[in-house]
């Protein structure tokens, strides 16, 4: 981007171009948590089994998995205007889709639409946050990213378990079809362009490779969770998906202009918040997926029940988003990492003392904790990483955070419920063996198969409290860092200095 590009984004007014991309964030986060709590009422409306309903979920994060890799290139080929416009239209038509939609196929036809507008979205704020702030100003600037990103999970569950007690489930995406009208009208009076256009070409085998390559590592994870890690559908899925990301790989490491730059990796810090980025998006989905079961299953609260016990814990990680980037701006990201980490390992293995005389008021401390803890790390490490590719690289560091973090949350989700439903059978069949139960005693084999999977979903949060070990550990290697233009500028002013001093 040049001088004058660069003059004229100083000058841009930031709050219409602020307010329409977090209106539009926040209601693709709301739209995602809405779908899991009204999930089994949609099922019985429409008479579809669990593994046809579980695809509008599935679906959905394919469609938004697969699309994000590319928005480098749709980044770098169309103006911030026109692809924020495009990508609220199709969300806002995939929500109208879906709140008409008289069957499950009409229904699945709008999520697919949906993702296909949030996948744009979400990357595509990033970069653009990015470049309208300066350095020295990012971590406020993402914390106030944060509060959309947040604050949508925490009100998702509890108003859609709400609704759907009280109203039709097609509600929900009436609720959120305003905001997203409102976004898509303030991005087309507002919005301006305020990233570099430079029209590169398509690459269709690209775009072939990584839709086969993360579209099949992505469904290959999510169906291990449910179906096992035997089943010959998930087997052949990951191969696959994996032969095709080496390919798409290789072929960007070859290319002049690469659909998606594999060589930001030579950027240290990147690299290194990056892991610890996936690492502790694995451990989060232990909470996000394990906890719903233990209330609802063993514990019998509702979803809205269930919802109100996590609220707290989102508010309070809501509210400390922009503290937390403000803070960030003053003493980087290390810290707070460390701090957040030490916090986050501390009450993951308290859930994984869990038992079924836990109370209720116990279970929400140690989850609002744990929020707070993960209010200090999630991004401050993003932004570090961020903080040190050049501007042009912005795109591609955003595309390829967005994209590993999907993937690692659908790594995640599948270790942890494996973990689970594998230990749940092994306490089963141990206690059986001791004589805990008959199986012809049907109120015997409930209280043990009971008690089992909460040892399961012990052993599963077990697992996640040593991948957090390992983040903070990592946490103590971050540094702070500017871009490597910046960089360049800080060692002209070096050398500059020296010359005038020998003159």
């Amino acid at each position: 981007m040049n001088n004058s590009q660069a003059q004229s984004i100083e000058h841009i007014k930031k709050g219409p171009i602020i307010a329409a991309l977090l209106i539009g964030a926040f209601v693709a986060f709301l739209n995602q948590t809405l779908m899991n709590v009204a999930l089994p009422k949609i099922m019985d409306d429409l008479g579809i089994q669990a593994s046809t309903g579980q695809w509008l979920t599935t679906g959905f994060m394919l469609v938004n998995g697969v699309l994000i890799p590319v928005t480098a290139f749709l980044i770098a080929r169309f103006s911030t205007r026109q692809l924020f416009i495009s990508a609220m239209s199709l969300f806002t038509i995939g929500t109208l889709i879906c709140a008409l939609s008289p069957s499950f196929a009409v229904l699945m036809v709008g999520r697919l639409v949906q993702a296909a507008g949030a996948g744009i979205l979400m990357p595509l704020m990033t970069v653009v946050f990015l470049n309208i702030f300066p350095i020295e100003k990012r971590g406020s600037a993402m914390g106030m990213m944060g509060i959309a990103m947040i604050l949508a999970p925490a009100i998702g569950p509890t108003l859609s378990g709400y609704v759907v007690e009280h109203h039709s489930w097609r509600i929900l995406f009436y609720i959120i079809l305003p905001f997203a009208i409102i976004a898509t009208l303030i991005g087309i009076f507002f919005l301006k362009n305020v990233t570099k256009v430079t029209k590169p070409k398509f690459d269709a085998l690209s775009v072939i490779l990584s839709t086969i390559g993360f579209g099949g590592l992505l469904y290959g994870f999510s169906e291990a969770g449910t179906e096992g890690w035997n089943s010959s559908e998930v087997i052949w899925s990951l191969v696959i998906g994996a032969i095709a990301l080496i390919a798409f790989v290789v072929k960007q490491l070859m290319s002049k202009t690469p659909m998606l730059e594999f060589r930001i990796f030579k950027y240290n810090m990147f690299t290194l918040t990056t892991i610890i980025n996936v690492i502790v998006t694995m451990a989060m989905y232990a909470g996000m997926i394990l906890m719903p079961l233990f209330l609802q299953n063993i514990r019998g609260f509702t979803p809205m029940e269930s919802g109100l016990m996590m609220l707290p814990g989102a508010i309070l990680m809501g509210i400390m988003s922009p503290i937390t980037g403000a803070i960030f701006d003053k003493i980087g990201a290390r810290w707070l990492a460390v701090i957040g980490l030490a916090i986050t390992t501390a009450m993951t293995y308290e859930f994984s003392r869990l038992s079924v005389d836990t109370s209720y008021a116990h279970m929400i401390t140690i989850y609002t904790v744990r929020m707070f803890g993960m209010s200090l790390l999630m991004m401050p490490i993003q932004t570090a990483g961020l903080n040190q590719l050049p501007r042009s690289m912005n795109a591609h560091g955003t595309a390829m955070s967005n994209t590993l973090r999907t993937i690692s949350g659908s790594i995640g989700t599948a270790i942890l419920v494996t973990v689970m439903t594998s230990q749940t059978k092994h306490y089963v069949t141990e206690g059986i063996k001791a004589g805990a139960a008959k199986v012809t005693d049907k109120a015997q084999m409930a209280t043990l198969t009971a008690q089992s999977m909460v040892h399961g979903i012990d052993d599963a949060f077990v697992i996640a409290t040593w991948l957090t070990v390992v983040s903070l550990i990592l946490a103590f290697f971050i540094k702070r860092t500017k871009p490597q233009e910046e960089n360049l500028k800080a060692e002209m002013t070096k050398v500059q200095g020296a010359v005038e001093a020998k003159g």
